[in-house]
């Protein structure tokens, strides 16, 4: 097993490339499934999740081209298999995403309960109910969700009791080949959703209401293959934007959208970070000591949960006292025991973290939880005095591509090895 080995206090200098954003490979590359014949995504990252949904398809008969820095070509024409196996749904929760697809196109499915991260029970009710809104007939069986219809999907109007991504992610896809029209209300408004709302247009479907929280979807009787580029990580973006924050110097992101940050560069401004945006770039500097701030997590434009940890990390260098309310997920402080090995002084009472900043954190050894808390434990490293030692990096490998060479590039003395055994 590997783990990072980080000697923080040195400032970072030069420019760092995002990649394509997880979030939304992955209901992309589910898309595929809804039409035969050989779709093309740029900007694919190669990730641990990216690599398990592939198997995934693969185990369904679908082919897949996938060169070194080239597109991602992906082939459903020969779908033979209609079931995700526990074997690869156990450790990524976006295997559910298949579930629309495969009942829209082959009328029946079974998906393993899925897996991933521990932060929080992440019911999959509003995949189900809204599914079931559509016509299908779904029963839980032996730790699998059996899906099926008669005939095609019918259109409907789906409500969402609170906005999920995933959640509408699925019944986008499932309502593309429905009969009829499909209304979403309370769809989730993340900048993944409308790449995936790009995608489902170039392969023939009809889609109004793009960026708000009421989506129309005329569906199609077929659709036909797409080629589209996913959008930039987001969350890459910021966690690398707080890097900079927690470690000091001056460092440009490449390759992002500073439209799909607008919570985060607000509060990043208020700290006392220097920032400067432009269409597809975004310069930050710290010349200056760390200000608190209060954040609460919201579903978008709000601030996102994904970098709750990250700037939790920040905030135990700050020089006042931040208060961060988690409305997403219920169990997303398993960074906080770590953060306290590094010297991070934090109170946590239900969905509040209270941070009192410290002059200085200290290496230690500390232990992923989850995807971000692996990140948040990166940002601190960077910021803390001597060795830090990360172990259980598969977390992080999940979501975060080249992370130890872009970080490396840019100074930070950063390197990757062997657990001792």
């Amino acid at each position: 097993m590997d783990r990072i080995v980080i000697e923080g206090g040195r400032p970072l200098h030069g420019e760092i490339r995002i990649s394509g954003a997880k979030n939304a490979a992955l209901p992309l590359i589910a898309a595929t499934l809804l039409a035969p014949g050989w779709h093309t995504l740029h900007n694919v990252p190669n990730l641990r999740d990216t690599r398990t949904i592939m198997a995934l398809l693969q185990s369904m008969g679908v082919q897949w081209q996938w060169e070194p820095d080239g597109p991602l070509r992906i082939n459903s024409e020969h779908l033979v298999g209609n079931e995700a196996s526990y074997d690869l749904v156990k450790t990524m929760r976006a295997s559910i995403l298949v579930l629309g697809p495969l009942v829209a196109r082959l009328g029946c499915a079974r998906v393993s309960l899925p897996g991933g991260c521990a932060i929080g029970a992440r019911p999959i009710d509003f995949h189900l109910r809204g599914l079931e809104k559509l016509g299908c007939t779904i029963d839980l069986q032996d730790g699998y969700v059996a899906a099926r219809i008669d005939g095609r999907l019918q259109g409907n109007t789906v409500t969402f009791d609170i906005p999920s991504v995933t959640g509408t992610e699925n019944i986008l896809m499932a309502a593309a080949l429905a009969e009829g029209d499909t209304v979403i209300k309370n769809a989730a408004r993340e900048p993944e959703i409308g790449n995936l709302i790009d995608m489902l247009i170039l392969m023939g479907c009809a889609i109004e209401g793009c960026g708000t929280d009421t989506l129309v979807v005329h569906g199609m009787r077929e659709l036909r293959p797409a080629e589209i580029a996913i959008i930039p990580d987001r969350i890459e973006t910021g966690t690398y934007l707080m890097a900079v924050g927690a470690a000091g110097g001056e460092v440009v992101l490449r390759n992002c959208n500073p439209e799909h940050l607008p919570s985060l560069l607000e509060k990043l401004q208020a700290v006392g970070l220097e920032i400067e945006c432009g269409a597809d770039f975004i310069r930050v500097a710290r010349s200056a000591p760390l200000q608190s701030a209060d954040i609460t997590t919201m579903p978008f434009p709000g601030f996102p949960t994904d970098l709750q940890a990250q700037f939790m990390a920040l905030m135990s260098i700050s020089t006042g006292v931040a208060v961060i309310h988690e409305n997403i997920f219920e169990n997303r402080f398993m960074h906080v025991a770590e953060l306290r090995r590094l010297g991070a002084e934090i109170r946590v009472d239900g969905h509040t973290a209270i941070v009192t900043g410290v002059d200085r954190l200290h290496g230690a050894q500390v232990m992923a939880t989850d995807l971000r808390a692996s990140a948040s434990l990166v940002v601190a490293g960077l910021a803390a005095e001597g060795s830090t030692i990360i172990s259980r990096i598969y977390h992080l490998e999940r979501g975060y591509a080249d992370l130890v060479a872009k970080l490396a590039g840019v100074g930070a003395a950063i390197r990757k090895e062997k657990e001792p055994s």
